[in-house]
């Protein structure tokens, strides 16, 4: 395994496919203003840098190019979201083999998301379990959105890493930034949301097209 200690994951997109609920939820919150719907492809684009900036696109997109109803479609968003979050929620292929071999191997596993702290828990416990992860994070108190490095450092930390220690795996160029800023070593994953070119961009220092190349990686 040599230096690495510790796998940080991003959440949707890269452990879960979470586009169904996404798009369920930003689609149920725009029909309460009369605009959309949104195509899943359309939401690839649009999620990944947290709610607030999701729904500002999700509005643009879906005509209200003025932002007249964002400050009210929020309050809206995580109503819905709130209930929905797990609407047809899955873990992608591979992923819990992956994750399994990393325990096994004394790797620690991290999961830090855009999303809210309380949904982040939420939707991790619901696809694998209680406790299954050595630590959790999401956007909340004292930890802003990625790409800044706060969230992926508090995991490092918690775990007893040291940021060279670690590997951050996203499939955005927000993920690709935070790992950067955190001084990890970054690992883009093409399963997700975004385009190859999109996270070639930033130059990963992999990219993987299975979760099993993970383990080759390490």
């Amino acid at each position: 395994m040599g230096k690495y200690k510790c796998c940080i994951f991003d959440l949707d997109g890269t452990l879960v496919d979470s586009i169904h609920a996404l798009t369920y939820c930003t689609n149920l919150a725009l029909a309460r203003f009369g605009l959309g719907p949104l195509s899943e492809e359309q939401m690839k684009n649009i999620v990944g840098d947290g709610y607030r900036t999701q729904m500002k696109r999700s509005l643009i997109a879906g005509g209200d190019t003025e932002l007249v109803n964002y400050d009210a479609i929020l309050p809206v968003y995580l109503e819905i979201f709130a209930k929905n979050c797990l609407y047809e929620m899955r873990a992608y292929d591979g992923i819990l083999e992956l994750l399994n071999a990393l325990k096994e191997k004394g790797i620690k596993i991290a999961v830090v998301s855009n999303k809210p702290h309380a949904q982040a828990v939420d939707t991790v416990e619901a696809v694998f379990g209680k406790g299954y992860f050595d630590a959790i994070i999401g956007e909340g108190a004292g930890i802003p959105k990625k790409p800044d490095p706060k969230g992926a450092l508090t995991a490092a930390k918690r775990l007893g890493a040291k940021p060279e220690e670690c590997m951050y795996f996203g499939d955005t160029n927000t993920d690709m930034l935070t790992g950067r800023n955190a001084g990890m070593a970054v690992v883009g994953v093409l399963w997700g949301f975004r385009t190859e070119g999109e996270l070639k961009e930033y130059a990963p220092d992999h990219l993987i097209r299975r979760p099993q190349e993970i383990l080759d990686a390490l």
